[in-house]
């Protein structure tokens, strides 16, 4: 399958499939309904504290293995008992992409008409209207979604290094300058002073128990753990001839910080663009999901250049969105790739690539035929497939997953401890063995309304 060419590379691309719709799309909203400053500081906590040994011991399965989600816990543990996590995250990310390429047809169908002024002249109302009809237009979401699944194939027909590598230190030096751009112009705007004191200026009288579990989720629904993602790139990571074992648990301390750094950099910087105008505009930045497709048209429509700004922020979010789909198609064509090779016909990566693509096309014409009514009775648990799919990974298989991964590395393969530090060991340890598993099924019983 290849391998990268260089720590940046690594780096840029494991970054890229954790800075996407959850960083620019909803981060903003969670943060909204949380209460500003005071969830943003729970959030940067957790995600070091609860996310960062989940995102080494992702890297440390795939660097140490060699191998796939697919290959990794039976190459650690050298039994097979374990073949069921592999399958569920492919489970989990064959679901999450079900959706997660419906949601990257909607980026880019608004980047289309905001380019056509569609938008002007639109209150919230028609905004609300607009984005409701476009919920029911099948053949347009289709469209769409498919041509989101055909660029994401076109990047992974090729290697690693000459595919996701090779874009990634494109799309994410991109993705950078125009988050600092747009920050920097929407603080600059008319009462955007306002939106910066909501994100900056902590109130903890907004925390609550629920609201620490809040941060704790969107601390892993942001980092790409519980999805293999970063167990196939750790498998992908350069390797110099002699690189002892603890360089190799070096390179990976270093990449997992760096790149938790990028996504709270960007998360921040998703903040400062989409709060600024909404408190300058009289909008509650408790807007929910809507906040995206509803309230930020309106709010651009009163805006120097409406335009351009509406252009640039959903292209942005197009580039987003796609770093997430690269990575995430990607888990499962490496999985596809060794998992046939447990049979009579192995693929090679062009025919894995194939067959994920018309898997990917199969799961989101369903999800849309169902959120759109053409087919009736096609529902799950009283839900359209899209919410259903949805509400299945971010409720219960991400943090079942993540959950997984932590007890396999903490009681089942010792050799994957941490050999750095005494004391480093000592707490890597202790937060894969009991803290982690126990925050995330904390998180799992809430979700489950069961406390």
């Amino acid at each position: 399958m290849g391998s990268f060419s260089s720590k940046i590379g690594v780096l840029l691309a494991a970054a890229g499939s954790a800075i996407g719709l959850g960083s620019i799309w909803k981060f903003p909203y969670v943060v909204g309904e949380n209460g500003g400053g005071a969830f943003i500081i729970l959030y940067v906590v957790c995600s070091l504290i609860f996310g960062l040994p989940l995102v080494m011991n992702d890297f440390m399965i795939g660097r140490l293995s060699g191998k796939s989600a697919y290959g990794a816990f039976r190459a650690l543990s050298g039994t097979n008992r374990w073949q069921w996590l592999s399958w569920l995250l492919m489970a989990t990310v064959t679901l999450l992409t079900g959706f997660y390429f419906v949601v990257t047809g909607w980026c880019f169908y608004y980047m289309v008409e905001a380019a056509k002024n569609t938008f002007a002249g639109m209150d919230a109302e028609a905004l609300t209207d607009f984005f409701d009809a476009f919920g029911h237009q099948a053949p347009t979401m289709t469209a769409y979604a498919v041509f989101s699944i055909v660029l994401t194939a076109a990047v992974l027909w090729f290697d690693v290094s000459k595919g996701i590598e090779r874009l990634s230190k494109i799309l994410m030096p991109l993705l950078f300058v125009m988050l600092i751009v747009m920050a920097v112009h929407m603080a600059l705007i008319d009462g955007g002073t306002t939106g910066l004191r909501f994100l900056f200026e902590p109130d903890f009288s907004k925390i609550t128990p629920k609201v620490v579990l809040e941060a704790v989720g969107l601390s892993f629904f942001t980092l790409s753990v519980g999805l293999g993602i970063l167990i196939t790139y750790g498998s992908y990571m350069p390797k110099e001839q002699q690189e002892t074992q603890h360089a190799q648990e070096e390179n990976v301390v270093t990449t997992s910080v760096q790149m938790i750094a990028l996504v709270l950099l960007v998360s921040l910087l998703a903040g400062m663009i989409v709060f600024p105008v909404v408190f300058a505009c009289g909008f509650s930045p408790a807007e929910g999901p809507q906040l995206t497709f509803v309230t930020l048209p309106d709010v651009f429509q009163h805006m120097f250049c409406p335009t351009l700004i509406s252009v640039s922020f959903f292209a942005l979010m197009c580039v987003a969105a796609i770093t997430s789909t690269i990575s995430l198609m990607e888990v499962m064509v490496a999985f596809v790739h060794e998992a046939s090779e447990d049979t009579r016909h192995p693929l090679n990566r062009h025919q894995s690539v194939i067959l994920v693509a018309l898997i990917q096309l199969v799961t989101n014409t369903l999800c849309i035929l169902s959120m759109t009514g053409c087919v009736g009775g096609l529902t799950v648990v009283g839900k359209n497939l899209f919410d259903f799919a949805n509400d299945l990974t971010t409720n219960i298989l991400i943090p079942l997953g993540a959950m997984g991964v932590a007890v396999f590395t903490g009681w089942f393969v010792p050799k994957a401890k941490y050999h750095g530090s005494p004391a480093v060991s000592f707490l890597y340890m202790l937060m894969l063995r009991w803290i982690v598993p126990a925050v995330i099924l904390v998180i799992f019983l809430e979700s489950m309304n069961v406390i």
